[in-house]
C-alpha cells in the first residue's frame, strides 16, 4: 500500500464521483450518504500517510513516497504519471482531504436542487486539487491546476447566490488569465531545459537543477509570468478583485474550500516553483523604480495585510468581511515566503494551514446563519447568543483562532512570519504588524454585533441551535487550532527539512558572479537534518546579511 498511498488518495473522490453516476438523481439522500462516505473515506485513507511520513521525515531524499517516472506517460513529449511529497505538500494534502470532507458534509441540507451533479463537481474538485500537491510533473500538474478551474466554475455558477453568474466568470477569467501565462513559462522551461541537456522532460525535479541557468534578462519575464498566475490565484493585492464576489456567491462549501485550500494553491506555486526556479530575480539588486523584485513582493504583501483588514471594518455583509479577510491573511503568508529565511518560510507554510483551519471554520460559521434567515446583513441580527449559545461558543473560539490568540492556532503562524520578517528586515514586521490588530478589530466588532446584547430582531427568537451533524464539522477544526497552538513543534519538524532546502537553493543560487557549477551544486546536495529545537531561529540567524561579513574579511585577511 505504501507505494501506491498517494494514488490510492488521489483517486477515490474520483471513484466516488463515477459511483454517483450510476445512481438515480431522484435518489436524494442516497447520492447524500455516497458523497459523504466517499468524502470521509478520503480523509479515512489519508490518515496512514501520517505516521507514514513521520517515518521518513528526515530521510534525506527530497521527495518520499514516490510514484511512476518521468516521461512514461506521453513519451513523446516527455510528460510522465510521477508522483511525489514532501512536508510541504504534505501538509496541504491533509489539510484538503480533512476539508473536502467537513465541506461535503455541511452541504446536507444546504443543496436541493441538481443534487447529483452538485456532489459529483464537487468529488472531483478534490481529485484535482490533491493533484496539485502531488504532482512532480510539470504537464500533470498544469493538467490538474486546469481540472480544477471547471468544477468550482460550476459549484459558483449553478449553486451560487444571486449574482452567481457573474461571479463566476469573472473567477474563471481571472485563473484562466494567470493559466495561460503561468502555461508559456513552463513552456521556456521544457525547450530550455532541452536546450542545455538534450532531453526533452517536464520532470520538476529535473526543471530545478537547470531552470536556476536561464538568463536574467528571460528570467525576469518568466519570473513576472509565474508570478501573475499565481498571484491572482493567493490573490494578492491588486489582483484580488474576483475574490470577494466568489466567496459571496458561492455556496458555503465552496466558500469553506475556496478559501481552505484553492487559495494555497497560489502560495503553494510561489514556494514549489519561484523561489527555486528564480533565485537570481528575487535576490537581484535590479529595480524597478528604485525597488527590487523582492521589495515589490514584501510590498504588495504588507499592502494586501492592511487594505483587507481595513477593507473588512468596512463592511455590512459578513461573509464579504471574511472574503477580505482572508486577502489580509495570505499577505501575511507571502511576507513570510519572501522574507526568504527558514523562520518566515516555516511560519508562511504554517499559516496556510491555520488560514484553511480557522477561514473555513468562518465561512461554516456565516452559513449557518443564512440557512436559518436567509440573510448575511450584521445589522439583522443581535443578541444571538442568547438563542444559539453553543454556535456562539464555536463562534467566538474560531474568531479568537482568526485573530491570533496565543494558545490558538493563528498566534503561532503570524508570530513566526513576524519573526522572520523583522530577521530579514524590521520595517517589514513593523509595517505588517498593525494587520494583527485591525484582525482582533474587524472579528471582535463583528462579533459583538451579532452575538451581544438583547435580541432585537423578533425573527431570530425562535432559530435553533446547532444540530450534532453541524457539530461534528467544527470539531477537528477546533481540535486542530488547539493543537497547532499548544504544540507546533512537529509542524515545524514536518516543515524543517523542505524549508531548509529552499532556502539553501535560494541563497546559493543568489551570486550571479560565481561560476554556474559553483550555483547549481550546493543547492542540488541533500540537506542534512538539523537539530529540531531552535532549528528555524537559528538558520534565520545565519542568514541575517551582514552576519557573514566579519568572517570573510578575516577569512581574506589570512590569505
Amino acid at each position: 500500500m505504501q507505494s501506491h498511498i498517494l494514488s490510492i488518495i488521489l483517486f477515490t473522490p474520483l471513484v466516488g464521483a463515477f459511483v454517483l453516476l450510476l445512481i438515480p438523481r431522484e435518489n436524494k439522500d442516497a447520492i447524500r450518504w455516497i458523497a459523504n462516505i466517499f468524502a470521509l473515506a478520503g480523509f479515512l485513507i489519508s490518515l496512514p500517510l501520517v505516521p507514514m511520513f513521520w517515518a521518513q521525515r528526515f530521510d534525506l531524499q527530497q521527495f518520499k513516497f514516490l510514484e511512476g517516472t518521468a516521461n512514461n506517460w506521453i513519451p513523446s513529449i516527455g510528460a510522465g504519471y510521477n508522483l511525489g511529497i514532501d512536508g510541504i505538500s504534505f501538509l496541504l494534502i491533509m489539510l484538503t482531504t480533512l476539508l473536502g470532507w467537513i465541506s461535503i458534509l455541511s452541504s446536507w441540507t444546504a443543496i436541493e436542487n441538481r443534487v447529483k451533479e452538485y456532489y459529483v463537481w464537487f468529488l472531483v474538485l478534490q481529485t484535482g486539487m490533491l493533484g496539485v500537491f502531488m504532482a512532480l510533473d510539470f504537464f500533470l500538474f498544469f493538467v490538474f491546476w486546469e481540472a480544477m478551474l471547471v468544477p468550482m466554475y460550476l459549484l459558483i455558477g449553478i449553486w451560487g447566490g444571486p449574482r452567481k453568474l457573474y461571479a463566476a466568470i469573472k473567477f474563471f477569467l481571472y485563473t484562466l488569465m494567470g493559466s495561460v501565462l503561468m502555461l508559456l513559462g513552463i513552456l521556456f522551461l521544457y525547450f530550455h531545459h532541452h536546450t542545455l541537456t538534450g532531453i526533452y522532460t517536464f520532470s520538476i525535479p529535473e526543471l530545478y537543477k537547470t531552470a536556476p541557468q536561464i538568463p536574467f534578462h528571460y528570467a525576469i519575464w518568466l519570473f513576472l509570468a509565474f508570478f501573475i498566475g499565481f498571484a491572482i490565484k493567493v490573490p494578492m493585492f491588486p489582483f484580488h478583485t474576483w475574490l470577494p464576489d466568489a466567496h459571496v456567491e458561492a455556496p458555503t462549501a465552496g466558500s469553506v474550500i475556496l478559501a481552505g485550500v484553492l487559495l494555497k494553491m497560489g502560495t503553494y506555486g510561489f514556494v514549489r516553483f519561484s523561489l527555486p526556479f528564480f533565485p537570481q530575480v528575487i535576490n537581484s539588486s535590479a529595480t524597478f523604480m528604485d525597488v527590487t523584485t523582492r521589495g515589490w513582493m514584501i510590498g504588495l504583501s504588507i499592502v494586501g495585510i492592511i487594505y483587507g483588514a481595513l477593507v473588512s471594518l468596512m463592511q455590512k455583509d459578513m461573509k464579504k468581511l471574511v472574503a477580505y479577510s482572508s486577502v489580509s491573511h495570505l499577505g501575511f503568508c507571502t511576507l513570510g515566503i519572501f522574507a526568504l529565511n527558514s523562520t518566515g518560510l516555516s511560519g508562511s507554510v504554517l499559516q496556510q494551514i491555520n488560514h484553511g483551519i480557522s477561514t473555513g471554520a468562518l465561512f461554516l460559521i456565516v452559513g449557518i446563519l443564512y440557512e436559518r434567515r436567509h440573510t448575511r446583513e450584521i445589522a439583522e441580527y443581535g443578541g444571538i447568543s442568547n438563542v444559539m449559545p453553543v454556535y456562539a461558543t464555536i463562534t467566538m473560539i474560531m474568531f479568537l483562532s482568526s485573530m491570533g490568540l496565543p494558545l490558538l492556532n493563528g498566534f503561532v503562524g503570524e508570530f513566526t512570519i513576524l519573526q522572520g520578517a523583522f530577521v530579514a528586515n524590521w520595517r517589514w514586521a513593523a509595517w505588517a504588524a498593525p494587520g494583527v490588530i485591525l484582525a482582533a478589530a474587524y472579528l471582535l466588532w463583528l462579533y459583538q454585533r451579532v452575538f451581544f446584547g438583547t435580541v432585537t430582531n423578533a425573527k431570530n427568537e425562535k432559530l435553533h441551535d446547532l444540530t450534532p451533524r453541524e457539530i461534528l464539522t467544527f470539531v477537528p477544526l477546533i481540535i486542530m487550532a488547539l493543537w497547532i497552538g499548544l504544540y507546533p513543534k512537529p509542524f515545524f519538524q514536518i516543515l524543517e527539512q523542505p524549508v531548509n532546502r529552499i532556502v539553501q537553493v535560494v541563497q546559493s543560487n543568489s551570486n550571479p558572479n560565481a561560476p554556474m557549477s559553483a550555483q547549481i551544486a550546493p543547492a542540488l546536495a541533500p540537506v542534512q537534518p538539523a537539530a529540531v529545537v531552535g532549528t528555524s531561529i537559528t538558520a534565520s540567524k545565519m542568514m541575517k546579511p551582514n552576519s557573514a561579513k566579519p568572517k570573510v574579511a578575516a577569512l581574506k585577511a589570512s590569505n
